[in-house]
């Protein structure tokens, strides 16, 4: 059953009116807590967490031994264990396979970034045939971990619920490649894909993009970059709990600044990594709610009740209707950041992807027709290479 409280379609005034756009974050971040900050026994929010979804940040935390990621290295955090790791270890507690789903099949593919070439992910719903849609898919991590194997839950779950074919694209992280090198390859990955979606047996007029998180963010900076360099606009875009904004004082903030996975301290330790300079955190790549959003194609935004980013994507859907956007915002009451992929336990994550996924149906013009086993005419299946190893070596295959 669908919860009525905090499933929000309209969007609220008063939110709106207590956020700001957006400060520099290094100025407002005071010193990490004496008590590390999303942990066990400090509470993360006001609202409680749905017990499926608090089963995953157990595993974290009991079985996993998550550390904060703010007392950590970019590449130690790396290895942590992920949210996809916590739904293993639920999926294994309770006697079932971590193994993907049925329904869809995935491949490693080649795409062109900004500075070279990047690893994707390319993942086909099963019996279809024909030209597909292509959405065109942006993970999260704050734009310093994680890759497409760790967030291939929700990437398969948008290909099952909208017959549309997924690439997600692994674009270069901070620090290494420091902002704006992410949103330069997201550009130019999008660049590659219009060159290149017919040959991969996608239709390059259906096209829509997608994201969780800083691919939230992504998903929407891409489409403002391709309006700016006069580029065919998307038909849609899909952002789940989006970095929209810069500001660590909003109320979201406060109220669930200790909450898992992602905690206000964690939102502070990715915006050292990210910029080059503090300043950057005010470029509208990164602060989209002071960006011109005029023009956009309709917008969808998931959002979860306890993560320190729902307010700024509220505000993201206020300023998208300000601007005369189509935006659609819809809420998950005692879901967490990073329950989008976590369909194989989270009851929430499974609404969610149908939701979502219906949403990019009917503006891709619907999936294609069922044929065959989901890969081009000539492929033979078992040729088909299986994906490496994520970065994360902790990480199963579910995600």
């Amino acid at each position: 059953m669908v919860k009525a409280v905090n499933k929000r379609m309209v969007l609220g005034l008063a939110t709106a009116l207590s956020l700001g756009v957006g400060g520099v974050a290094f100025a407002q971040v005071p010193p990490a807590a004496p008590a590390p900050q999303g942990q066990p026994g400090i509470p993360g929010s006001g609202a409680p967490v749905d017990a499926d979804n608090q089963a995953v940040l157990d595993a974290l935390t009991r079985t996993l031994n998550i550390r904060p990621y703010h007392t950590l290295s970019p590449a130690e955090a790396r290895r942590q264990p992920t949210f996809t790791d916590g739904v293993n270890a639920v999926l294994r507690a309770q006697g079932r396979p971590t193994t993907p789903p049925p329904g869809t099949t995935e491949r490693n593919i080649t795409v062109r970034g900004a500075a070279g070439n990047l690893q994707a992910l390319l993942i086909r719903p099963t019996g279809v045939s024909g030209p597909l849609p292509v959405i065109l898919y942006f993970h999260g991590g704050g734009w310093v971990l994680a890759n497409p194997a760790i967030y291939a839950g929700g990437a398969r779950g948008l290909a099952r619920n909208t017959g549309a074919m997924v690439i997600s694209v692994n674009y270069r992280k901070a620090p290494e490649a420091p902002f704006p090198a992410q949103h330069q390859d997201a550009l130019a990955s999008y660049r590659w894909l219009l060159q290149n979606a017919a040959r991969l047996g996608g239709d390059p007029q259906r096209i829509a993009f997608a994201g969780e998180s800083a691919g939230g963010n992504l998903a929407v900076a891409t489409a403002i970059a391709a309006r700016d360099a006069q580029l065919p606009a998307p038909r849609h875009i899909l952002s789940v709990y989006p970095i929209a904004g810069s500001d660590l004082n909003t109320p979201s903030y406060q109220d669930s600044g200790n909450a898992l996975p992602l905690s206000r301290a964690t939102m502070a330790w990715f915006f050292r990594y990210v910029p080059r300079t503090p300043a950057d955190l005010m470029d509208p790549r990164i602060n989209l709610v002071g960006a011109n959003l005029q023009g956009l194609p309709p917008v969808t935004i998931v959002a979860a009740q306890v993560d320190p980013l729902r307010s700024e994507g509220e505000l993201l859907a206020q300023r998208l209707q300000a601007a005369g956007v189509e935006v659609e915002r819809r809420e998950f009451a005692g879901a967490t950041h990073e329950f989008f992929g976590a369909d194989a336990v989270i009851a929430d994550a499974r609404e969610a992807q149908a939701y979502a996924g219906g949403r990019l149906r009917t503006a891709l013009g619907g999936g294609a027709a069922p044929a065959g086993d989901g890969v081009p005419a000539g492929t033979d299946p078992s040729s088909i290479p299986t994906p490496p190893p994520p970065e994360n070596p902790r990480s199963g295959e579910r995600g």
